[in-house]
């Protein structure tokens, strides 16, 4: 994923959830996704934004998708989410893809506000 476009996405005035987080916010990024990667690991995520659905077509492993709403605020979480599969939520502005799994060993709750911060560099 792009280096220069990491961010760190944590719960407002708590932990972070997902360390290194790219941005999917143009067409070409947004297209692409996670296409190609045989996968993520426990610290990565991508967030797509603007879009409320996603899907799994063409992808090589399960991912946890929570969906936020303009605030960051999490609309809804859908664990294991396997290839080939759809999913969307009404008053979701964006997607966060983590690791299947992720979701429920961080905790990720519906309703529990997030925010992006840059990424601390290695």
């Amino acid at each position: 994923m792009g280096r220069g476009n990491l961010k760190t996405v944590a719960r407002v005035g708590g932990n972070a959830i997902c360390e290194r987080c790219s941005i999917a916010q143009t067409p070409l990024t947004r297209l692409r996704g996670l296409l190609g990667r045989r996968g993520l690991g426990s610290d990565e995520g991508l967030l797509i934004r603007p879009t409320f659905a996603i899907h799994t077509c063409f992808m090589r492993f399960p991912i946890d998708a929570v969906f936020l709403d303009r605030d960051l605020a999490v609309v809804d979480v859908v664990a294991d989410l396997r290839p080939w599969k759809f999913a969307s939520r009404r008053g979701a502005k964006s997607v966060l893809e983590l690791s299947a799994g992720e979701s429920r060993r961080r905790g990720i709750r519906t309703g529990e506000r997030l925010q992006l911060a840059d990424a601390v560099a290695e």
